[in-house]
């Protein structure tokens, strides 16, 4: 099973995208090697739907954090051995042999690269497995989230023909009979192990880079629970691609499973559910995540309807998109499964009253769906009061703070419901009535 979760909520949260300024993954994406990016990728668009996976992942994460290694490995000795593992030479020795002599044959008569190739691919493969075994010397294989893999590892490093090769001084010029025993030996008989030391070094190099970004940002790890404790608990809760973000906390369960947050515009309420969104995705792959602390039950997936646009291809206006997306998440909130559902500003296309009228019937039908958590924000503070009787809707605000006449945003998430109307004064601040007259 997946965790289920659309383009538009992946765009809403800026989760994916290698060069996208600003993306989640971008923060992430410290890995040296193709294959690290390529596992990094893999993490990304698979986050894990087990509590056990999911708190397993963040102890190995912990685990590379606690111990500040270095990634031991030349990033272009990694590259020649993976080509030198891909390139098939056949399952014959003697062919093997063979085709290794045709190789050096014309190379000293043509500019025939092959052979130079094959040396230099097994030279990088010497010197990194000889720094594997190296970095498995010095790391405490016994105990650990991690032990498991490095002992297996370390098992496939002492056999006899690994052995041969790490004893081997690749400055010498090997015999070609040498050179065809090694072929054989590295893709056919070991091609399995070969895999799984690569897999290996490609696994160091995200471990290790995701644990320096946690050191360095001051991020946490999450504590997974099993889906049906319905639990969202959050404390200083921030969004971690902005440096000094202001933190909140957040808890939901399965009696106050609907947040109704109000503010005026520009308070936050679109960034703190951004960054909630965030912690959840990386919360289910194991990463690491900015908060102090948080304990979340693991859900089926995501939805959002936070910067909703109009659509000219198909005709919709930016009504009518808000209603498609609303009609969207009703779906998925009662086909049963336990998700997250976040609206910002519902029916903000409309007029007014229309507006009060679907932001009132919608969370009101949202909140009978005690499976699922939601965040629904507005600041039609009106819709506020007429949801007063509900009892699992939680009520928050991000307030806004006036100072000599000019508005200041705490971005303190604080309980209850907003009072500010600062809207007109804002306006005349601005002189752009002055302007009109």
């Amino acid at each position: 099973m997946s965790f289920n979760i659309d383009k538009q909520t992946l765009d809403e949260l800026n989760l994916l995208g290698k060069f996208r300024q600003g993306s989640v993954y971008h923060l992430f994406n410290q890995v040296k090697t193709r294959g690290g990016e390529g596992l990094l990728d893999d993490m990304f668009h698979q986050p894990l739907q087990d509590h056990n996976a999911i708190n397993e992942r963040s102890s190995i994460f912990q685990f590379f954090q606690r111990s500040r290694f270095s990634f031991p490995f030349d990033v272009l000795q990694i590259d020649l051995m993976r080509e030198y593992l891909d390139a098939g030479t056949g399952n014959n020795l003697l062919m093997i042999m063979g085709g290794t002599y045709v190789k050096r044959m014309l190379s000293s008569l043509t500019r025939d690269e092959r052979y130079k190739e094959a040396i230099q691919g097994l030279q990088a493969t010497i010197v990194t497995l000889k720094k594997c075994y190296t970095f498995l010397e010095n790391i405490e294989t016994e105990k650990g989230p991690y032990a498991d893999k490095l002992k297996a590892i370390k098992k496939i490093l002492s056999t006899k023909e690994i052995d041969m090769l790490l004893n081997t001084d690749i400055y010498t010029d090997l015999p070609v009979k040498t050179l065809a025993y090694f072929d054989y030996q590295l893709k056919n008989k070991l091609a399995e192990e070969m895999k799984a030391i690569m897999a290996f070094i490609y696994e160091l190099d995200v471990y290790m880079a995701i644990g320096n970004v946690a050191e360095v940002k001051g991020f946490n790890y999450a504590k997974a629970l099993p889906e049906e404790r319905n639990v969202l608990s959050a404390t200083d809760l921030r969004h971690p691609c902005i440096d000094g973000a202001i933190g909140n906390s957040l808890h939901m369960n399965e009696e106050t499973n609907v947040v109704f947050l109000t503010g005026a515009n520009m308070a936050g309420k679109s960034t703190l559910m951004k960054s909630l969104g965030i912690v959840m995705y990386l919360a289910h792959m194991g990463f690491p995540v900015a908060a102090q602390n948080l304990d979340f039950s693991v859900r089926a997936g995501m939805y959002t309807s936070i910067n909703v646009a109009d659509n000219i291809g198909l005709g919709y206006s930016h009504f009518y998109a808000e209603v498609v997306r609303v009609k969207e998440a009703a779906i998925a909130a009662a086909s049963g499964k336990r998700l997250v559902l976040m609206f910002d500003e519902l029916f903000k296309g409309t007029n007014v009253k229309d507006a009060y009228d679907g932001t009132l019937a919608v969370t009101e039908a949202f909140s009978e769906y005690l499976d699922c958590l939601f965040v629904v924000s507005t600041h039609i503070i009106e819709v506020g009061e007429a949801l007063r009787e509900i009892d699992n809707i939680h009520f928050a605000y991000m307030p806004t703070v006036m100072e000599d006449m000019r508005p200041r945003y705490t971005y303190r998430l604080q309980e209850g419901i907003t009072e500010d109307r600062q809207g007109m004064m804002i306006i005349r601040n601005e002189g752009i009535l002055e302007l009109l007259a």
